[in-house]
């Protein structure tokens, strides 16, 4: 009874916030994450009501299935995009972009904290800076993917963007493993290549053979079913099935064997649209399954933002210079990119806006660096506070961005308004 008084009160939490944001036109994933902090350990979570809110950070992280499943959804409508019709107009456009904007959000962060380092080195270690600088490079695809829905977003800035931002987690895992690998070797004077270089690697390679192998099945199986119903109902099924494979993980001495179920639900994306005619309809009816799950993903989301870190101003210092140069960073390598790749002047100017919001691959990395002992404490209470500024403004600014492109049309006006509006004005 009190996990399902707990969705529910989570779920009605999020409609009612999406309807009072909505009197200032902001996006419905900034309200559902406002509701998650509302009912969180930090708000409603303090009186202490089971069901009533979410009461501690182990409560939130309780419901962690459904978060998984809804980052598969969004990873395999992010594979959704890579078709190959498309990818001939905007592929190497796409991947320049994609690599250039987040070494050079890499690079600016890494500079400004290693200055910063050289004026507080007992609170900000060499390896804390260099490490942040990697996890800089990552952004958030729900949030973006959920705008671009909300509005149905359409122009050359939304068609490129989508496989930017589904590109950008492959290309800060390997960031990552790079600058983590120095990290560690600073900290301990030795660097292990197997498990620093060699394993992230390997996760990247094998998340993206995994998921064209379940994208290959999935084309495969669905040719055995022809109702509507019944093709939907194999397609949550391939999802479920990828969510659940890459939690598998396997350790072999020092040599690790795990999986991304971003990536494997992307790759699993990506070869089934490529390979099923009507995939494009398949994966319009899922949107309209998933948008509960939805809700509660980023209702749990805002629930775990964790509110504690303003306890400590070294961290709020640290993270604000890591807010600013990660976001030049992205805005000007989105920029410089775009230029040189000849894409049209909206893309130019909006795309980095839009790549600011930052969530669970930036957490996932810090979660990895807390080996690093204190010092990974502190790239971790860095980035919950980057992503606490990133999810609450990220999406606005992305709408914003959106809206300037072009690209968000306005909803007509129903006939019956239109007619009491024009009888108003002839009055």
């Amino acid at each position: 009874m009190q996990t399902l008084l707990a969705l529910s009160i989570a779920m009605f939490a999020g409609l009612i916030m999406s309807r009072l944001t909505k009197i200032w036109n902001l996006p419905a994933v900034t309200a559902y994450l406002v509701a998650g902090i509302i009912i969180g350990p930090y708000c409603l979570g303090q009186l202490g009501i089971p069901g009533i809110g979410f009461l501690s950070s182990a409560d939130v992280k309780s419901y962690s299935l459904i978060s998984d499943v809804a980052l598969g959804f969004i990873a395999i409508a992010m594979g959704n995009e890579f078709r190959l019709s498309e990818l001939k107009k905007i592929g190497k456009q796409a991947v320049v972009i994609a690599v250039f904007q987040a070494v050079t959000a890499t690079i600016l962060v890494d500079i400004a904290l290693i200055g910063l380092h050289f004026l507080i080195p007992d609170k900000l270690p060499l390896s804390c800076a260099i490490t942040l600088g990697a996890v800089a490079t990552a952004t958030a695809p729900a949030a973006t993917l959920m705008v671009v829905k909300q509005y149905k977003a359409e122009g050359p800035l939304t068609k490129i963007l989508l496989p930017i931002v589904a590109l950008d987690d492959v290309v800060g895992l390997i960031v990552f493993a790079i600058s983590f690998g120095i990290a560690r070797a600073l900290e301990s004077g030795h660097v292990n290549a197997i498990s620093v270089i060699v394993n992230p690697i390997v996760e990247v390679i094998i998340s993206l053979a995994l998921g064209a192998l379940l994208g290959a099945l999935f084309h495969f199986t669905e040719q055995f079913f022809h109702s509507r119903s019944k093709r939907m109902t194999i397609s949550v099924t391939f999802v479920f099935l990828a969510v659940a494979l890459s939690m598998i993980h396997v350790e072999i001495g020092e040599f690790e064997i795990s999986f991304s179920s971003l990536l494997v639900c992307m790759a699993m994306g990506t070869i089934f649209c490529n390979l099923c005619d009507f995939s494009e309809e398949l994966m319009d009816r899922i949107d309209r399954w998933t948008g509960p799950i939805m809700v509660l993903f980023f209702v749990l989301s805002g629930s775990e933002l964790e509110f504690s870190v303003f306890a400590d101003w070294a961290v709020i210092l640290v993270g604000v210079v890591y807010i600013i140069f990660r976001s030049a960073g992205k805005i000007l390598g989105a920029n410089m990119s775009s230029k040189f790749m000849k894409c049209q002047p909206t893309v130019q100017k909006y795309l980095g806006i839009t790549l600011l919001p930052q969530a669970g691959v930036a957490l996932g990395m810090s979660l990895t660096a807390m080996s690093l002992g204190e010092t990974g404490i502190i790239i971790r209470n860095v980035s919950l506070f980057a992503v606490l500024v990133y999810e609450l403004v990220g999406p606005m600014l992305t709408r914003i961005a959106l809206q300037k492109a072009g690209e968000i049309k306005e909803k007509p006006i129903p006939p019956r308004a239109q007619a009491k509006l024009d009888a108003k004005k002839a009055k």
